[in-house]
């Protein structure tokens, strides 16, 4: 029995299409990886300034197990871009991004304040959108190519 929650293709097909579930999972993963940066890189404002800092920076402040989470953090960010099929090309760019970070927030004090500005989980999802629109615009294309032929 159907619930009234399904969408029409399931209601009308008794299944759901493997397409509407990857761009319904892409979709979620998207929007978990947006707020996971935006709470990780910029979550807070300086009172009286624009400046934004995150988790990241906040618990790279705790010596050692704050590193390795906030770490930890953007780490699951990059494994989600190879589940989405990220290209190996992409994933060093923002494998380098978090080396960058990794290395800014090894130095104690300097390190801290460089984190704040530094934001490689914002950059990384940013490259990561960039590439899922990318791909959207070229499934979109054969869809058309299809249909038309």
């Amino acid at each position: 029995m159907h619930t009234a929650s399904m969408d029409m293709n399931t209601a009308r097909h008794g299944h759901r299409s493997a397409a509407g579930d990857r761009q319904r999972s892409i979709g979620d993963a998207r929007k978990r990886l947006d707020r996971l940066a935006t709470v990780l890189d910029s979550a807070f404002r300086v009172p009286g300034t624009q400046i934004r800092f995150g988790a990241d920076s906040a618990l790279n402040l705790i010596p050692g197990a704050g590193t390795i989470v906030a770490q930890g953090m953007s780490a699951y960010l990059i494994w989600e871009a190879r589940r989405l099929g990220v290209p190996n090309r992409l994933m060093a760019r923002m494998i380098g991004n978090l080396v960058v970070d990794s290395a800014i927030s090894a130095v104690p004090v300097i390190g801290w304040v460089g984190d704040v500005f530094f934001k490689a989980n914002l950059k990384n999802v940013a490259l990561l959108r960039e590439h899922l629109d990318r791909e959207d615009q070229v499934l979109d294309l054969r869809a058309d190519r299809a249909s038309a032929g």
